[in-house]
């Protein structure tokens, strides 16, 4: 078997390419592109767009498949040697919008404007994530993802994510002013061909039938469900359209390698946000595929509640699965008091697909032990040990039987604790989970104390926990050492 290392490299090169999303969300990988036969690829025939032509005639009325005076087959002149010029971008942008209408059946209501950015100056503008946040805040993120072994104590949360954002992202929409940036490496201002504008217009499209500045979500795990449906059905018009270049369109190529450096991914927090992009396209495929583009636009009134109901489809409407609301108690004393970050939720609910980025990341991490996931755990790989699309796998053991999870965070002075509770489908699918957990905190240098308190002496996660399983409910309990433990959560 390959060792790690090898594995991260295939991981790298599987996933530098297209990174997009709306609102500044993180990434994507290139896949390859859909056969022509895939269900619901749209055709010239099917369409009533006219045969290829340098210049076909307008239509009499606006319809599908055209738009701002070009077609969604039309070819079109574009001398690239010094980048796009205005005329050009607005040429390639509204062909680029009748490909979008034709694949995904929507018309679009107005032009959607579209800037050109270099990857330098994206990490230095407002876009790249940065921002002032409150200490509360700030503490709260931290806590977070210090539980899910991501970001240790001596590290940010924010800044590990902008990190990764500015080293991947391709493109994204902004629902508040109805603008599309795409990102270019190089010196020259192009765009690095068709994929990234055509995921970008589909949310544009979302945006105008369905308007995305409504969808609001109060914690990672609803806001990773519901970009289950809205990234993966841009990411299932994008595979579609790109499967239209070569005999039905003609596209741009990609004068670039590739789009981000890939280098300074923490791929622990890669896996977690790239959920969306790797389940959300089979989810949304799933049901377009029973009721057309009809049944997926129904799902934005009633919008996936978890991720599990994204990475298993049938848990969403044909066999309903609703998360648990679990119930948390404080019971803190000596000082312990729960964080509540102003203007949101002080509670995390981080569910199946942070639990697999906090499992497989041992496989990248240096913990330095034996990793909790096997590769083939993790990673989607044929017989030959390569990686196929989509890359990774969020139903490993470990996560499978997931039914919900709450996540209370506490301070005391300088120091932070918290408490995670989840529910499972079964007392052994909670067992499983709790026994995976263990090893979790053996890969970070831990080990049991007495009973079921666990320790981990030094490091990035150097903290006490006790681990504790009642029938189908994990309770886990942090703080800075074994005599804080009753104090956070008796």
């Amino acid at each position: 078997m390959r060792t790690h290392a090898t594995i991260l490299l295939v991981v790298f090169v599987a996933l530098a390419g297209c990174s997009v999303g709306y609102s500044g969300s993180t990434a994507t990988p290139a896949d390859e592109a859909t056969p022509a036969t895939e269900p619901g690829t749209a055709t010239s025939a099917e369409t009533g767009i006219p045969d290829p032509a340098t210049n076909p005639p307008d239509p009499e009325t606006d319809v599908i498949g055209w738009e701002n005076g070009y077609w969604a087959n039309e070819t079109l002149s574009i001398d690239r040697s010094d980048g796009l010029d205005d005329t050009e971008r607005e040429q390639i942008v509204a062909r680029a919008m009748a490909r979008v209408e034709t694949v995904r059946e929507l018309e679009f209501d107005e032009t959607v404007p579209v800037e050109l950015l270099s990857r330098e100056e994206y990490q230095n503008s407002q876009y790249s994530g940065s921002g002032d946040r409150s200490e509360a805040s700030s503490t709260f993120d931290n806590a977070k993802f210090e539980g899910l072994f991501l970001v240790g104590e001596d590290e940010d949360s924010l800044t590990a994510q902008q990190s990764n954002r500015g080293s991947s992202v391709a493109g994204f929409y902004t629902p508040s002013n109805d603008r599309i940036v795409v990102i270019y490496d190089g010196e020259t201002a192009d765009l690095p061909g068709e994929r990234t504008l055509g995921h970008e217009l589909t949310h544009a499209l979302q945006d105008q039938h369905f308007n995305l500045s409504s969808i609001t979500a109060g914690s990672r795990e609803e806001s990773n469900a519901q970009s289950g449906l809205i990234e993966g059905g841009a990411n299932l018009v994008q595979e579609r359209y790109m499967a239209n270049c070569g005999d039905e369109w003609e596209c741009l190529s990609d004068p670039q390698s590739g789009s981000g450096s890939g280098g300074d991914l923490h791929l622990g927090i890669y896996i977690m946000n790239f959920f969306p992009y790797d389940d959300g396209p089979a989810f949304v495929e799933f049901y377009q595929e029973r009721g057309g583009w009809d049944r997926v636009d129904a799902m934005y009134d009633d919008l996936p509640a978890s991720t599990e109901q994204i990475a298993t489809p049938e848990k969403y409407a044909v066999d309903p699965d609703p998360p648990t609301d679990v119930s948390l108690t404080d019971e803190n004393t000596n000082g312990w008091e729960r964080v509540n970050p102003p203007g949101r939720e002080p509670t995390a609910h981080l569910g199946q697909s942070a639990m697999t980025a906090m499992f497989g990341y041992t496989l990248y991490a240096d913990g330095g032990n034996t990793p909790v996931l096997q590769p083939d755990e993790l990673l989607n790989l044929d017989s030959n040990g390569e990686i196929v699309q989509p890359p990774f796998e969020y139903t490993a053991p470990p996560v499978r039987g997931w039914d919900g999870d709450r996540m209370h965070i506490y301070q005391k002075d300088a120091e932070t604790a918290y408490v995670w509770r989840s529910v499972w489908d079964s007392p052994a699918d909670a067992t499983e989970f709790a026994e995976s957990y263990t090893d979790l905190l053996a890969y970070w240098g831990g080990s049991q104390q007495t009973g079921d308190i666990y320790t981990i002496p030094d490091g990035p996660y150097a903290d006490a926990f006790r681990v504790t399983v009642d029938g189908d409910t994990v309770t886990i309990v942090n703080a800075p050492t074994t005599d804080d433990l009753p104090d956070v959560h008796e």
